[in-house]
């Protein structure tokens, strides 16, 4: 029975005398019961004739949902579900409803069907407070007009052709930096994962803030940052009471919004001293042009701040919005970048005929007696195939960035609730046998024979088969810069050296599960020299950074 009628019929005896003292009243009521009735049963037939059910998925214990049941790799523990439940399905955790999508055909229903309605990014407590300034930055803010000027500020005025190539001096000097820091250390074993985070980190902050930073305050703030992002990454992903029981939040529990403040104060450390550095800079040069925007060789930074002095009124870019880009682009583009060059590396340490052949192309294309520039990596073709390669097997963000559902929708025929948290297991469809040939094996080739066949399989995520940077409005916004920067800085250590393992040691080709998916165990290598003129590593010595 409806809950109306149950209503109704709970409250009739108690009014019974009365009503039939009056008829009038005892036919209205009748009328009343029958039009409720009516309308009950128009609304459950409605309902059974277009509402679409619920994923399927695996059953949950009362309150904490599937939490107990999660494995440490989620990326595996997902695709064994979807083998069981299907290309969509379900889990709850605490009071949080999640969707994981492991197709092509689910994916393209969410991030460019519907993309609209997933347009949002889902927030946890800990992400929101540690990488993005409240979610000021253009990952988390709500897709609406503040995302749209972040966005534009991206795409048009920092990541377009221009300014790249205006940063070609800066990634340049940094790789020769690099370089000859290997050099000083051929014939001994070199942390490979650690030389290539420094260079992407060093690379990075030249093009984002010049060379505000010297010497050895420059060197601390690299050595600190992969510390800093690996405890990050941590406290990102450890499941947090707060984000499952949001009742719960004001408590912290876990320590999560405690520690992410200590470790967000850092970054906010180097930021302010960043700002207050550069303002004053600007603040001499405008003296004399009243405007940064004649400054020469401007950095991203300079860009910014000339911004933030043609405010718009409706939607201001504020000095919060700019140290949260600063580091949106410092946290996940050096984080990603450098996880997918030491894959890459490892991968061809483990079958160094792909090395060979990288290298071959880089003599043929640059020759043994000159420094690769970024002006060759166009020509590289297997390069670019052992990049792509590298991050189809190896994505750094397995799940991209979790979308939330900003209202109601159907997709693949199952109804997802407003604010479901929707993961795209990238991992699973990037190996889906189904899809690609020897999926576990690191093949460049697939993507030389693609392109004649006229697939580029590019990174511009129209094709729901590979999609590294993800797809739909929320696509990452630094594709350009990292592309650029992936091939520049792999083909450099390829062609200025050769790399073997030290005597006795393998390569150990396990994953660790994270924010961003590592190697479990670091790429240990021991360089020697390629180039034909010794002359050259002398010149790198001699440049200054």
């Amino acid at each position: 029975m409806p809950f109306a009628l149950q209503t109704i019929s709970s409250f009739y005896p108690l009014q019974e005398k009365n009503m039939t003292s009056d008829p009038s009243q005892a036919l209205i009521f009748s009328i009343a019961i029958v039009a409720i009735s009516w309308i009950a049963w128009m609304i459950k037939k409605s309902i059974k004739g277009n509402t679409s059910p619920l994923p399927p998925g695996p059953r949950g214990l009362p309150l904490i949902g599937n939490l107990p049941f999660l494995e440490p790799e989620l990326h595996r523990y997902y695709a064994k579900l979807s083998a069981i439940y299907g290309p969509i399905f379900k889990l709850r955790l605490g009071n949080k409803l999640c969707v994981v999508l492991s197709s092509p055909s689910m994916a393209k229903e969410v991030l460019k069907d519907h993309d609209t309605t997933f347009a949002n990014h889902d927030m946890q407590a800990a992400a929101l407070l540690t990488a993005t300034y409240g979610g000021s930055d253009i990952v988390l803010s709500p897709y609406g007009p503040e995302w749209r000027m972040l966005r534009r500020v991206c795409i048009q005025e920092l990541l377009n052709t221009a300014s790249l190539d205006a940063g070609r001096v800066h990634r340049r000097l940094r790789v020769h930096q690099t370089l000859s820091e290997v050099y000083a250390k051929i014939e001994t074993p070199v942390d490979v994962g650690e030389k290539i985070t420094q260079t992407i980190f060093n690379t990075m902050t030249s093009t984002l803030w010049g060379g505000t930073l010297k010497g050895n305050e420059e060197t601390s703030v690299a050595s600190e940052f992969r510390h800093i992002m690996l405890e990050i990454g941590e406290l990102i992903t450890q499941p947090n009471i707060s984000d499952l029981f949001p009742l719960l939040a004001r408590f912290d529990i876990q320590g999560v919004q405690r520690k992410a403040k200590n470790l967000m104060s850092w970054f906010d450390r180097i930021f302010e001293s960043i700002l207050d550095q550069r303002m004053k800079m600007n603040a001499e040069v405008g003296e004399a042009n009243h405007d940064i925007g004649m400054k020469q060789n401007k950095d991203f930074l300079d860009i910014l701040l000339n911004l933030k002095n043609k405010e718009d009124p409706k939607t201001p870019l504020t000095m919060t919005h700019i140290k949260a880009l600063l580091l949106d682009m410092v946290a996940g583009g050096v984080d990603t970048t450098s996880t997918t060059l030491e894959w890459a590396m490892a991968e061809m340490m483990h079958k160094p005929e792909i090395m060979k052949k990288a290298q071959e192309e880089l003599e043929s294309v640059v020759g043994k007696d000159k420094i690769l520039e970024d002006s060759h990596c166009a020509e590289l073709h297997y390069l670019e195939a052992v990049v792509k390669e590298a991050l189809r097997l190896h994505p750094p963000n397995v799940f991209l960035i979790p979308h939330s559902a900003i209202e109601s929708c159907v997709v693949g025929g199952y109804t997802i609730p407003k604010n479901t948290a929707i993961f795209v297991n990238l991992w699973e469809i990037q190996r889906d046998p189904s899809l690609w040939d020897n999926p576990s094996e690191f093949i460049p080739e697939r993507f030389l024979s693609s392109a004649t066949a006229g697939n580029k399989w590019d990174y511009r995520g129209n094709d729901f088969r590979y999609f590294p940077f993800g797809s739909g409005r929320r696509i990452c916004p630094g594709i350009s810069l990292a592309e650029r920067s992936l091939k520049y800085v792999l083909g450099s250590l390829l062609h200025s050296f050769d790399w073997k393992l030290p005597t006795g040691t393998k390569i150990d080709l396990a994953d660790k599960f994270g924010q961003v998916i590592k190697i479990a165990n670091p790429v240990v290598a021991i360089p020697t020299p390629r180039l034909s003129n010794p002359k050259l590593y002398d010149l790198l010595l001699k440049e200054e950074p």
